[in-house]
C-alpha cells in the first residue's frame, strides 16, 4: 500500500473556463506593459508604461443594447411602411369603386332622360295626329258656317280687342316663344290650360286648371263667329284635350307641345273642334 494513499489532496478546486480566460487576459495585459517598459531605452531612463485597455462587459452590454434598439426601430419602420401601403391600396380600391358607381348612375340617368324625351315626342305626334283627324271631320261643317255668317265673322276679324279681352290677348301674345312643359304654369314655361288660366287671370277671371273644365265654362260659339279672348278647344267640349286663346285675325295663341312651345298660329294650321265665350 502506498504511503500517500491516505494523504488528503491539497489541490485547489478547478476554476471555471470563463474565469481562467478572464484572468489570463488581465495577466497578459500586465505582462505586456512590463515588457514594453523593460525594452525601452537605457537603464537609467525612466520606465515607460503603456496601458492597453481591454473591452469590458459594460461596453459589450451597451453595444448589444444599441444593436437591439436599432433592430427594433427598423422593424417598427417596416411595419409603418407596410401599414401605409395597405391604406393606400384600400384608398385606391375605394376610389375605383366610387368612380364605377358614379358612372353607372350617370348612365342610368342618361337612359331615363332619353326615354322621357322619346315618350314626349311620341305624345306630341299622337296629339298632332288626333288634331288632324278632328280638323278633317269638321272641315265641311266649318265651311258651311263660315258662308252663312260671313258678315259677322268679317267684322270680328278686323275688330281690335278691348277691355278684358285686350288684357287676355296681350298676355297670351307676350308668352309666344316660351317652352311647353306638361303641368307648366309659368312664368317661362306652360302647358295649354296653364297658359289659358294665367291669361284670364289678367282680366280678374278665375278658370279651372284642366282643359276639359275650362271648355265647359261660358257659352258655346261657332268658329265663324269668334271674338278675341274666346277659348278654343280640341276634342269634345266637356272632354277636350287641348285649349288655346283666339287673338283675332283668324289666329290663336296656345302652348302646343314640347317641340313648338307657345306659338301663334292660323286656325287653318290646326282647326279647333269648337269655342266657348266667357267674357
Amino acid at each position: 500500500m502506498s504511503h500517500t494513499a491516505h494523504i488528503p489532496s491539497h489541490r485547489k478546486p478547478r476554476r471555471s473556463a470563463s474565469k481562467l480566460a478572464l484572468r489570463a487576459g488581465v495577466a497578459g495585459g500586465v505582462l505586456s506593459t512590463i515588457a514594453v517598459a523593460g525594452a525601452a531605452g537605457p537603464a537609467n531612463a525612466e520606465p515607460v508604461t503603456e496601458t492597453i485597455e481591454m473591452p469590458t462587459l459594460g461596453s459589450l452590454d451597451t453595444d448589444l443594447a444599441s444593436a437591439v434598439s436599432a433592430s427594433a426601430e427598423a422593424s417598427q419602420q417596416e411595419a409603418l411602411d407596410l401599414s401605409l401601403q395597405t391604406q393606400e391600396k384600400a384608398a385606391l380600391e375605394k376610389a375605383a369603386k366610387d368612380a364605377k358607381k358614379a358612372k353607372a348612375d350617370a348612365d342610368r340617368k342618361a337612359a331615363a332622360e332619353k326615354a322621357e324625351k322619346a315618350e314626349k315626342a311620341r305624345e306630341a305626334e299622337r296629339e298632332r295626329a288626333s288634331r288632324t283627324q278632328t280638323r278633317t271631320q269638321l272641315s265641311s261643317s266649318s265651311g258651311s258656317s263660315s258662308s252663312s255668317d260671313g258678315g259677322s265673322s268679317s267684322s270680328s276679324e278686323t275688330q281690335a280687342p278691348t277691355g278684358s279681352a285686350a288684357a287676355i290677348v296681350a298676355f297670351a301674345r307676350a308668352q309666344v316663344g316660351d317652352a311647353y312643359i306638361r303641368g307648366g304654369t309659368g312664368p317661362n314655361s306652360w302647358d295649354c290650360s296653364g297658359l289659358v288660366q294665367a291669361a284670364y287671370s289678367q282680366a280678374g277671371i278665375d278658370l279651372p286648371r284642366i282643359s276639359g273644365d275650362q271648355s265647359s265654362r261660358g257659352t258655346s260659339v261657332s268658329l265663324s263667329n269668334l271674338q278675341p279672348g274666346d277659348i278654343l278647344y280640341w276634342g269634345s267640349r266637356s272632354g277636350s284635350y287641348h285649349v288655346a286663346i283666339y287673338v283675332g285675325g283668324g289666329k290663336y295663341v296656345g302652348a302646343q307641345n314640347p317641340s313648338t312651345g307657345v306659338v301663334e298660329r292660323s286656325l287653318d294650321w290646326d282647326t279647333p273642334s269648337g269655342a266657348v265665350r266667357i267674357l
